[in-house]
C-alpha cells in the first residue's frame, strides 16, 4: 500500500514574504494537492536573533491571503526544544554524537572544513557545539527535478554541528526531526538548500528513519544574479494577489490562460492543481525574477 502524500512549507519569520517565497509555497503546494496529500506549514523559529516581531503572523495571513491553505494546526519550533534534546541525546547514547570546543575561527584555519579535532577527547556539554559523527558520509542523492545530485566529499564527510555552542539548534537537526515527526514524504523547497540535503539524509540514516523524496525548486534571483531574499531586501508580497499568483505560475512552468487572469486566487489555484506536472517546471537551479526585487 502506498503511504499518503505528506508535504510542509516551512518559512523561517526573519521577515515577510517575498516572491521568491511564494515560489516555495506554491510549487510545494501543488505538488501536494495534486497528489491528492496533505500540506502542512511550519514556522522555523529556532534562531530568535534573525526573527522579526510579528512576522509569523504575517506570514500565515499571507498565505491564507493568497489561497494556500494549510492542513491541521501550524508547528513551531520554538515550541519543540524538548523533542531536539531528546533526539540528541539518543545520538549521543549510541555514539553517533560528540562534544566539540572549536570555533569558526579554528575551524576557518583547518581549510574550512572541521577536522574532527574533537572527536575523540570525550568533552561534555558545557561550552561546546554538539556534532554528528559521520560514520557513513552521504555523497549524492536522486532529486525529482534537479537530477543526481553530487557534493564535494569534504562537505559530505564533515562531523556537523546539530547543536551550537550558544544554545541553539542547528538547521539540520530541526529540519530532520520536524519532517519525520510530521509524516513528510516528500521536502519541495528551493534549490538554494541542494547542498545541506546529504547531511539531512545522513541524520535520518542515523535516526533508522526512511528518507523523503526531495525537489528543488528554481531559485527566483535578481538582476545581478543574487538570490530574491529578505537579506538582499527582496519587496514584500504586495496586497495584491493576482499579479504575483500569476508570475509565480508562469516562473514554474505553469502559465495560466488569458481567461483567467482576472480569477480569484481559489479559482487559479483550483486550475492549477489538476494542471500541475513537475516535469513542466524549468530544471535550472536559478532563474531571473519576473518581479523587481
Amino acid at each position: 500500500m502506498q503511504t499518503p502524500y505528506v508535504g510542509r512549507f516551512a518559512p523561517s519569520p526573519s521577515g515577510p514574504l517575498h516572491f521568491g517565497s511564494l515560489i516555495a509555497a506554491l510549487g510545494s503546494y501543488l505538488q501536494a494537492r495534486a497528489h491528492g496529500g496533505r500540506w502542512l506549514v511550519r514556522i522555523e523559529d529556532i534562531d530568535p536573533p534573525r526573527e522579526m516581531a510579528g512576522a509569523s503572523d504575517l506570514i500565515l495571513r499571507t498565505l491564507e491571503h493568497y489561497g494556500l491553505e494549510w492542513d491541521g494546526e501550524v508547528m513551531f519550533q520554538s515550541r519543540r526544544h524538548a523533542r531536539y534534546d531528546e533526539v540528541i541525546d539518543q545520538l549521543y547514547r549510541s555514539g553517533d554524537l560528540y562534544w566539540c570546543r572549536c570555533t569558526r575561527r579554528d575551524i576557518a584555519a583547518a581549510g574550512g572544513f572541521y577536522p574532527g579535532t574533537c572527536r575523540k577527547l570525550g568533552l561534555g556539554p558545557v561550552g561546546c557545539a554538539a556534532r554528528l559523527r559521520q560514520h557513513h558520509a552521504v555523497y549524492h542523492f536522486d532529486d525529482a527535478l534537479q537530477g543526481r545530485i553530487e557534493v564535494a566529499p569534504a562537505l559530505a564527510e564533515e562531523d556537523f554541528i546539530v547543536r551550537r555552542r550558544d544554545g541553539l539548534y542547528a538547521y539540520n537537526l530541526a529540519v530532520v526531526v520536524d519532517d519525520l515527526d510530521s509524516g513528510v514524504t516528500e521536502v519541495v523547497r528551493g534549490a538554494d538548500l541542494l547542498e545541506p540535503t546529504v547531511r539531512q539524509i545522513a541524520l535520518y540514516q542515523r535516526l533508522g528513519a526512511p528518507v523523503p523524496g526531495w525537489v528543488h525548486l528554481p531559485l527566483a534571483v535578481q538582476p545581478d544574479g543574487s538570490k530574491l531574499s529578505k537579506q538582499n531586501h527582496a519587496r514584500p508580497l504586495p496586497g495584491e494577489v493576482q499579479a504575483p499568483l500569476l508570475a509565480a505560475l508562469a516562473f514554474l512552468g505553469h502559465p495560466a490562460p488569458t481567461e483567467l487572469h482576472q480569477a480569484s486566487p481559489q479559482e487559479l489555484l483550483a486550475w492549477a492543481i489538476p494542471t500541475w506536472q513537475l516535469a513542466r517546471v524549468p530544471h535550472r537551479v536559478s532563474q531571473p525574477s519576473p518581479v523587481a526585487g
